[in-house]
């Protein structure tokens, strides 16, 4: 009887990170637009504790060309988006999605114009 098993409560920390649906959108409608201008050819999505990573891959062979990371743990200070490079740096970080995915957007239409 001296055993008091703690009631569970909401404010624990979640054991899994994901994107939302209107994420996953967002970030698979770039990802298909890259598709059919040819740049990409495969993808990854890796849903951890701290972080929900998609990693997007020119070939499946190699390292992802880009990732985009969702860390919610610095949404009150650098922001928790940040794309990252094939090398690992961090090219954008922010608050919002949509800046974070622009120089990629931009890269696309470069690709277009050509």
């Amino acid at each position: 009887m001296n055993n008091v098993t703690p009631f569970p409560t909401r404010n624990t920390a979640p054991t899994q990170i994901g994107f939302d649906r209107l994420e996953l959108m967002r970030i698979l409608d770039l990802y298909g637009r890259m598709v059919a201008a040819g740049h990409w050819r495969d993808y990854a999505i890796d849903l951890g504790r701290e972080a929900a990573v998609f990693a997007c891959f020119r070939r499946a062979a190699e390292r992802p060309e880009f990732r985009i990371e969702k860390r919610p743990a610095l949404r009150n200070r650098q922001g928790m988006w940040a794309l990252v490079s094939e090398g690992g740096a961090v090219i954008k970080r922010g608050h919002d999605l949509g800046p974070i995915l622009a120089p990629v957007e931009r890269r696309l239409m470069k690709l277009v114009e050509s």
